[in-house]
């Protein structure tokens, strides 16, 4: 049996940020990932994926984010910085190391890897994120649609949708982002329950993300009780410029699909070929079932990232976390330190003034 001052859950962004909060307290982290190697969720998430934050406000702990501070880097970028950023510092990470199982005895935990030895440590963050469990909304018909039905995680690129006639579910980032590059090769509909509301990426010259962190939302945990709901879409001018020119159009929530026809509220029909649902993701914590760690839907059970059933444990990497930004890049750390010192406050241990 292998033995750790703390496990962490994930080699992604949350559990690297975590890592490094644990390594300057004086800890001896172990990092157990599932995957075959570096950069958590990014390598798996559609080709065209562009950041709408800078690199400036991008980076995580203790490493700046390469080249121009102001520009917007892509997906491969951010998996070449996550990847950089696990051989920077000294953390013992796992690669293909998938956790089956956390059982908290009293005395600490131990946590099941499948194909090795069982790992003892008196204290666990769960840092595999957010973005692991795609969210499939229930929609009338979508079980018998005879079409392709895929979850904008699924998605790669338009290549194999040339011709086809889309419904891209869902209002975010991703969703308009998706819907807007398919647009250039297939007839796609981006249907959401409510109005799309978008929020200027720049202004009065300054990227959105300086403002917020200049006034402190960005930081603030009244943020997500200041203005609850999704996120506005952050956009340049493109994307509402693409939606206005119908490329692609806008329409509420359909009632139904009947087949392959969905069903618009007007009463018109029409056949599809695809639903693209870009509905979000759910925590990915199957290892903690039987913990009491989680509520009856799967969620955890916290106060800003630390339990509130089962001491010792932590968690890192999920939206609202503790303000806007947690779930993100430039997030991580601050909740990941934030979470760090909680949980050595709770075991009495002394905290480490980070070096």
């Amino acid at each position: 049996m292998t033995s750790a001052d703390l496990v962490v859950i994930g080699a992604g962004q949350s559990g690297l940020a975590t890592a490094y909060a644990a390594a300057r307290r004086g800890l001896k982290p172990l990092v157990l990932d599932a995957s075959s190697g570096p950069g958590g969720s990014w390598p798996s998430y559609y080709d065209s994926l562009t950041l709408f934050s800078p690199a400036r406000f991008s980076a995580l702990p203790g490493r700046m984010f390469p080249g121009d501070p102001d520009r917007y880097p892509h997906r491969d970028e951010v998996v070449d910085y996550l990847a950089a950023y696990t051989a920077s510092f000294d953390a013992d990470v796992w690669f293909g190391s998938r956790v089956e199982q956390v059982t908290a005895d009293g005395n600490g935990f131990t946590v099941a890897v499948t194909g090795g030895a069982p790992v003892r440590a008196p204290a666990v963050v769960a840092a595999s994120g957010g973005f692991g469990a795609p969210y499939r909304a229930e929609l009338p018909g979508l079980e018998v649609f005879p079409g392709t039905v895929l979850h904008s995680g699924e998605y790669r690129n338009a290549d194999a949708f040339a011709g086809a006639r889309i419904l891209v579910v869902g209002g975010g980032n991703s969703a308009v982002q998706i819907a807007v590059e398919l647009a250039a090769v297939a007839s796609v509909t981006l249907t959401t329950r409510g109005p799309l509301r978008f929020q200027r990426q720049h202004i009065l010259g300054r990227d959105f993300h300086w403002w917020l962190a200049r006034t402190g939302l960005d930081t603030s945990r009244w943020g997500p009780r200041l203005i609850p709901g999704s996120v506005s879409v952050i956009d340049d001018g493109r994307y509402r410029a693409a939606i206005a020119a119908g490329r692609p159009d806008h329409q509420p929530l359909f009632d139904r699909l009947d087949g392959d026809r969905v069903m618009w509220a007007d009463g018109t029909s029409e056949r599809v070929d695809v639903v693209l649902l870009a509905t979000g993701y759910r925590p990915n914590l199957p290892y903690l079932a039987g913990t009491g760690a989680l509520d009856s839907d799967g969620r955890p059970l916290h106060a800003g990232g630390l339990s509130t059933t089962v001491p010792g444990l932590g968690f890192v990497g999920l939206e609202r976390q503790r303000s806007f930004a947690s779930a993100t890049l430039r997030g991580a750390g601050r909740d990941a330190a934030f979470v760090l010192d909680g949980l050595l406050r709770r075991s009495g241990r002394h905290v480490a003034a980070a070096r």
